[in-house]
């Protein structure tokens, strides 16, 4: 008898039309220029979104103050790849390509 192991990833995988639950990436990696509640200048790129919770979740979703740049980013597995740390790095490289 043999005994396969299935590799899996330790993070929650995305759901339907939206992000991988517990990444943030999107709220830590890219700059954003736009007023966020608690932000009013935006956010320089690698800094932690105030808005962004312990759970690694934006205290804003569905909230109208969510700022429309932040409503456009959702999960893209090229951009977000397996995990949370490749999200961070492929956001991390668009963002000093751009």
């Amino acid at each position: 008898m043999t005994t396969e192991l299935i590799a899996r990833s330790t993070e929650p995988s995305p759901h339907a039309g939206g992000c991988r639950p517990g990444c943030g990436a999107c709220c830590i990696a890219p700059s954003i220029s736009s007023a966020i509640p608690g932000m009013p200048h935006g956010k320089p790129a690698g800094v932690r979104c105030v808005q962004l919770d312990a759970d690694h979740l934006c205290r804003l979703f569905g909230d109208p103050r969510r700022p429309d740049v932040c409503r456009r980013f959702d999960y893209d597995p090229e951009l977000c790849g397996t995990d949370r740390q490749q999200a961070l790095a492929r956001i991390d490289a668009w963002e000093a390509a751009t």
